[in-house]
């Protein structure tokens, strides 16, 4: 069984897009509107999801495969490093937003490019060492995770959050890495109640 990662990809544009929303509504004098911080409170739910599954199942179960490989472990560590190098500036816009703080802009600058320099990171090295290392049962454990923490209220944001923007071959590509009753329920229910959350001000 091979390993898709189309969501992971997917969820790593994701994140990249809603933090470049958030820069524009800091630019554009809208980051304290209500539909920004509903953006913003959605982003760190997602990524604290996707960390958080990743700290507690994705590395370890890696881990297992490549004892005795001295680089491999090298770069998980790196991993986790980078997950923590985050947090702190999650905390720090946090507080800027709510204090109206003038240093808010050089934060979210700051937390863009660190945190794409660690999806970078991960893409360039980490998925192709996890591609070599799990099984699919491993991958499909992490992936079981994922689903059980979102459950099914938290999937009718995450499903249209990650195509969110995203229109023509890339979308249908992107659920279509879902099964077929997500991708009814996406279309039926999930996509409506989504646009009506208004997140970022769209």
């Amino acid at each position: 069984m091979s390993i898709d990662f189309t969501a992971m990809y997917a969820s790593h544009d994701a994140f990249r897009r809603d933090l470049e929303r958030l820069a524009s509504a800091v630019s554009e004098g809208r980051a304290f509107t209500l539909p920004v911080r509903a953006g913003w409170d959605n982003f760190k739910h997602q990524l604290h999801i996707h960390h958080t599954a990743e700290d507690s199942d994705l590395w370890p179960r890696v881990r297992e495969r490549v004892v005795g490989r001295g680089r491999d472990l090298a770069l998980l560590d790196d991993m986790e490093a980078e997950h923590a190098r985050i947090d702190p500036l999650l905390d720090a816009v946090d507080v800027a937003l709510a204090e109206r703080a003038p240093e808010l802009p050089d934060l979210v600058r700051a937390l863009l490019a660190t945190l794409d320099d660690h999806l970078k990171h991960e893409e360039d090295r980490a998925l192709p060492l996890m591609r070599e290392a799990l099984t699919g049962v491993d991958w499909t454990a992490f992936t079981g995770r994922v689903r059980k923490e979102q459950g099914v209220r938290g999937a009718a944001v995450f499903v249209p959050w990650l195509v969110d923007g995203v229109s023509g071959e890339e979308r249908e590509r992107v659920l279509g890495a879902f099964p077929a009753p997500v991708r009814v329920l996406n279309r039926v229910f999930w996509e409506g109640s989504y646009r009506r959350l208004g997140l970022w001000g769209g």
